[in-house]
């Protein structure tokens, strides 16, 4: 029997290592801290302490279902991004760190408009990341979003409710919602955008996240040529589309937008080299 908490969080470490985490002390922590309600600064003062039996059954609960592959966003129901702590569902994409620049550049985006008062609409919003990101850095901002899933629109209004955030959610597909008079300063989307085919869809995390907020046609271009297809009707002159794709799509990104009119359109490197956003503006 585990004696200490300290011994426990090694068993777990040991655990999820020999299971392929590529970062089992992180893990370990914050399934024990799940397990027992304790911070990572608690566990380390009562490191010595011995874990109740409830305890140890938990945190065996709760590592056995890392171990079987399942993300540890949906384990713990929680996931950061941004300055935000999200609360996370099967229902939703997992927000990625990469994700964050695209928040960086609608940010910029916001700041080079004129207006008071921005209207941003964010499509296809899952738990809300992005749009509730930028509603915390410029709440001046009139956010707006969509989503075609009830479900994912839940988590997103719920984790609008925690943050104290004002953001209108409306379901709908991409820009089915709006009126043809309905225009925006800024239009942001992170689309599914993975080949159905793909078999990084079988593989880890991706296995337990809605395949529709993935995957999608014509080798996952399907959905970024059809935001870009339609939103330029409802973005005011001199206003940016901004859309995060694949790695190796940028160039497919950049011409479809030239070929719809778009202007001074570029794309931007992630922190690993890739070409991960770009931007298109309204002549």
């Amino acid at each position: 029997m585990t004696t200490t908490l300290d011994a426990l969080l090694r068993e777990l470490r040991d655990r999820l290592q020999a299971a392929g985490s590529e970062e089992p002390g992180l893990e370990a922590r914050l399934l024990l801290g799940a397990a027992t309600g304790l911070d990572t600064s608690a566990l380390i003062a009562r490191g010595l302490e011995a874990p109740t039996a409830s305890q140890r059954e938990r945190a065996d609960a709760l590592c056995r279902r890392r171990e079987t592959g399942e993300p540890i966003a949906h384990i713990l129901g929680r996931r950061a991004f941004w300055t935000l702590d999200l609360g996370i569902s099967p229902a939703c994409l997992i927000p990625r760190p990469e994700t964050e620049l695209l928040v960086e550049r609608a940010i910029a985006a916001i700041d080079a408009c004129e207006r008071a008062h921005p209207r941003v609409l964010d499509l296809g919003t899952g738990s809300g990341a992005i749009i509730l990101a930028l509603k915390a850095e410029r709440p001046a901002i009139e956010a707006v979003a969509t989503d075609r899933s009830p479900d994912a629109l839940r988590q997103a209004r719920a984790n609008a409710d925690a943050l104290g955030l004002d953001v209108a959610f409306l379901q709908g597909t991409w820009l089915d919602p709006f009126k043809p008079s309905d225009a925006f300063d800024v239009i942001v989307s992170n689309p599914p955008y993975i080949a159905p085919d793909d078999p990084h869809l079988t593989r880890g995390d991706l296995r337990f996240e809605p395949r529709e907020a993935l995957a999608a046609p014509e080798a996952g271009l399907g959905d970024l040529y059809t935001i870009i297809d339609t939103a330029l009707t409802h973005l005011l002159p001199g206003a940016p589309l901004l859309l995060e794709h694949g790695f190796d799509q940028a160039r497919d990104v950049r011409v479809r937008m030239e070929q719809e009119g778009y202007r001074e359109v570029q794309s931007l490197r992630d922190p690993a080299g890739h070409e991960r956003i770009t931007i298109g503006v309204h002549a």
